[in-house]
This record gives C-alpha cells, structure tokens and sequence, in this order.
C-alpha cells in the first residue's frame, strides 16, 4: 500500500468511504460485508476511514464503528463530519459530536471535518450566535480531535473566500476530484488553490459517483487496449495519484470485490504516463454532454439582467453529464435574481458568443431542470426529520 504524509500521519492513499455502504434485500446495511470488507481493508494496508452524520440515515457511524471495534484504536485513523450545511433548526455542537463518538465506539476523531461548506452554508458555519467552529477547535484543545478540516463543493472562483475566513483554523480539505471534473467544476484551480495555501487534499468522488467506472463501450476498449489486466476503475485512482497535493482518495465501495479491486490498485506501483493522461482527459470530453462554453464572458456585459451566464453555463453542463444535487446546493446559495429564470430572452447573449450557443434557449432549459426533483433544502431538512426521529427512539 502506498503512503503519504496528512497533517503529520501516516495514511494510506486508498481511503474507505462509508457513504456507499453495501445493503441487504430488505434495504439495511449489510453489516458482515462491511466488516468483510474492513478486514480485507486493515490486513492490506488501508488505515483511513471515513463516515459522516448523515450517511445512511445515520446509521453509516454505527455501521463503521462496530466493523472497526475489532481492531485496536490506534491502528486505523477514523474520520467523521459535523453536518452544519443541513440547515438544522438547532446547532448543538457537543450533542451532535458527543452522539457520533458514542455511535462510532471511540472516544476521539483523528480526523474531523465541517462537513460541505459551499456558498449557502458558510454564513452558517461563520455565525458567531452558533460557535461552531470555535466549539471544534476547542475540542482539538482538547484532543477529542487531532485535526480539524472542512469539505466543500463550493464553486472554484469562491474558495478562496472561504480559505480566507478559515485561515489558520483548518489543516485539510476534502474535495470533489477525478479527470472529469477537472475541467467540468474546474477542480484544478481548487487544487491548485489549496497547493498555494499549503493545504493537503483528501478526495472524495473519485469515480463521479460510479460514473467512470464505466465510461462507454468504445472508452472502455481504448483503456483496455492499453492495460488489459485492471478494472476501468483503476484508470481514475491512477490518474488521481499524479496530482500533486493529493494525500488520500476515498473510494464509497459498496462490495468486497469492489474493495479487492481498489486495493490491488494501490498494492501495484503502475503510474500513468503523459499520454495516458492526456487519453483520460480526451475521454472525459466524450462525456460531457452540455455546451462548449468557453468563459470568455463576451454575454455578461449586454445582459440586462446581469446575469453571470457562464456560471450558469457551467451548472447547465454539469447536470447534463449527471443528475446530482451538487448543482442544486450551489444555486441553493446564488441571489433569486441571479438565477437562470431571470434571463429575459433578448438574445443579446447568443448575438456575441463565439461559439454560437443558443444561450436564451438553455438557461430556459437549465430552468426547468432545477427545478425537478427535490431541492438541496428539501432533502437536508427530510434528512434532519429521520436523524431527529432516531435520536426520538433511541431515548425512548
């Protein structure tokens, strides 16, 4: 197993992500393969595991927690994320953080996260009347936490804002990061953001959700024409690996094979060279199936609306490679008059691009397609309800 330096421990570069955990036919964890599935983990090397509060209903923590009581506390670094982006109607940090300790069986975290601080949350992690984070670096004091760190699916022109508000605060962060999206969310200017700031990167998402796990029939044969002997997978992990300021990559497995998988990745040193990069790359341009904005920002300046019409670009591309509600929760956090219903159709937008896009005609589209489907603001308070439920139970 390959290693790497996080905050000063020694952590494996394949991380086990408790957000995909496998199920059983009456849709409950299936908890022998989770500790099949840790044990084939800890005897290869793997050391870092990561659940969060609201992951699986709540139950992610336990489920973690009982696969990792067979082991002792030292030999694995255990992560785990205060959930203060899901718009709860009360902020009690040493509830929530004395729960998740108990749920998970220890009685500290190595690694603690403020869970997805983005453009709608940030407010919230900041208020003072909370404490928030003053209340995670007390417990930091108190080595209830040995580092404290922050995720984030906050757009890359709007990190540096919140870098800048939690400067000398947090020592890591965890982003959303694989070859796609380092052009389709503009993750490498996050990445190399964090590199100026010195702050090492924990990567979640590295297969989009299970996306490039299997990239179509003629991309599949390209990358095996070239290593016939491993997954589709292992391209994304192998291609993460390159990129500098990378300390970890979790991987949500939700199966033994899965975990078998990643783990001979990371078990065979077998680096990609330029041209395979680049072929990753050329790939991930078949995937996308929005428009080919550039940014070159000619429409903003005759929009009547003053409407930045390439962030919305942007948001419109990326719900067409997939539905996710990474694009909802960043609208979620843009001004109502900044929102793509607000274009009035002139066309003055489409007169000046230079790549002819229709730009009235998908911003109606971009539209519609928000407003499908549950909001972030829906699921997060459907979210708390079942936590608050099973916090209800569990005194009862």
């Amino acid at each position: 197993m390959k290693y790497d330096l996080l905050c000063g421990e020694k952590v494996s570069a394949l991380g086990f992500g408790a957000m995909r955990l496998p199920f059983m036919e009456d849709g409950s964890i299936d908890q022998a393969q989770v500790e099949a599935m840790t044990a084939h983990a800890m005897e290869n090397g793997v050391n870092y595991f990561d659940t969060a509060y609201p992951y699986h209903n709540g139950l992610s923590e336990i489920s973690i927690g009982k696969a990792l009581a067979k082991y002792p506390r030292d030999s694995f670094l255990l992560a785990d994320k205060f959930p203060g982006h899901q718009f709860m109607k009360k902020y009690d940090c040493e509830g929530i953080f004395n729960e998740q300790l108990a749920k998970c069986g220890v009685d500290y975290f190595d690694f603690y996260l403020l869970h997805n601080i983005y453009e709608n949350s940030l407010a919230t992690y900041m208020n003072k009347d909370y404490g928030i984070v003053d209340y995670f670096l007390k417990q930091k004091e108190l080595g209830r936490i040995k580092h404290l760190g922050f995720s984030t699916h906050v757009r890359a022109e709007n990190l540096e804002e919140v870098l800048d508000l939690l400067a000398g605060k947090v020592e890591f962060c965890q982003i959303q990061l694989n070859y796609l999206d380092w052009t389709l969310q503009d993750a490498k200017k996050k990445v190399k953001l964090l590199g100026e700031r010195g702050i090492p990167i924990i990567v979640m998402e590295p297969l989009r959700g299970g996306r490039l796990a299997d990239v179509g029939e003629e991309n599949n044969a390209r990358l095996k024409a070239k290593r016939p002997d491993e997954s589709i997978a292992s391209w994304s992990f192998r291609w993460l690996m390159q990129v500098q300021g990378v300390a970890t990559i979790l991987s949500g497995m939700s199966s033994l094979d899965q975990m078998k998988d990643n783990v001979a990745t990371f078990n065979k040193l077998a680096p990609l060279d330029r041209s395979e990069c680049e072929m990753l790359l050329e790939i991930a341009d078949t995937l996308k199936k929005g428009v080919p904005c550039t940014s070159c920002r000619y429409c903003c300046s005759g929009c009547p609306a003053k409407l930045d019409i390439p962030m919305l670009l942007a948001g419109y591309n990326d719900l067409k490679f997939a539905s996710a509600m990474t694009v909802k929760m960043q609208m979620d956090g843009t001004p109502a008059d900044k929102w793509p219903d607000k274009c009035i159709g002139c066309g003055a937008c489409a007169a000046v691009c230079p790549q002819h896009i229709d730009i009235p005609a998908v911003l109606k589209e971009f539209d519609q397609m928000l407003r499908t489907g549950p909001t972030w603001a829906d699921m997060c308070r459907e979210r708390e309800e079942i936590a608050e439920k099973m916090r209800q139970e569990a005194k009862g």
